[in-house]
């Protein structure tokens, strides 16, 4: 079936987040006086919801207490706010102008919380291109959990077969394939195309850009 929409991960695939949530963690870190944790282990987490990010590093946490990493993570991210804006991959503005002008609906499904998802979105004026954005204050359930993915497909009324994921961590494929859709990760986020590969994305690109002549083929 002819794709028509286009569901993107945010963190990693349209925008450079990666040192700004490193940071944020160390800070998070340096306040609590944990134990810390090196810049890999920070980074594999992206694509998770900070709570689960958490529990991932400091797995002998209780719930109170990875809760409480949570909200220092919330509030000193609040304060820096405007340290920790990122900046859009380069030529994920084009691509999106392309595919809006091209009539293909466009959504966001991420693991970070919806109003952190606008802010950022509208500071680089890209917000108008997504008829849904989903972020995981809006689900249950999490990736690689195929919830965020049907819930744009419920909301906007797209079959699986109509859609595509596109994202850079193994759990935005996962996602996309429990969901029933084809799906695109990109390796210059947050994991390699060796990951993605493994994962079985459908196809694997290096720039945003590549995105184009793949739609016109689905």
């Amino acid at each position: 079936m002819k794709l028509r929409l286009i569901i993107f991960d945010f963190d990693g695939t349209l925008c450079d987040t990666r040192q700004n949530i490193i940071k944020a963690f160390r800070a998070t870190m340096q306040t609590l006086n944990l134990e810390p944790r090196d810049e890999a282990t920070c980074g594999a987490t992206i694509g998770l919801t900070l709570r689960d990010g958490f529990a991932v590093m400091y797995p002998s946490f209780s719930d109170t207490e990875i809760d409480h990493c949570v909200d220092t993570y919330r509030r000193i991210f609040a304060e820096h706010r405007a340290e920790y804006m990122p900046e859009l991959f380069e030529g994920v503005g084009e691509v999106l102008d392309v595919l809006y002008r091209e009539g293909y609906t466009m959504a966001i499904a991420s693991s970070r919380l919806t109003d952190s998802l606008m802010l950022f979105m509208r500071a680089h004026n890209i917000d108008r291109y997504f008829s849904c954005v989903v972020g995981s204050d809006s689900v249950e359930c999490h990736k690689p959990s195929s919830e965020p993915a049907d819930k744009v497909l419920s909301e906007l009324g797209f079959k699986p077969t109509e859609a595509l994921v596109v994202g850079d961590m193994p759990v935005d494929i996962l996602m996309g394939r429990n969901a029933g859709t084809r799906t695109v990760g990109v390796s210059y986020g947050n994991a390699s195309r060796e990951e993605l590969e493994a994962s079985a994305a459908d196809y694997v690109i290096d720039d945003i850009r590549a995105l184009l002549p793949i739609v016109e083929v689905i």
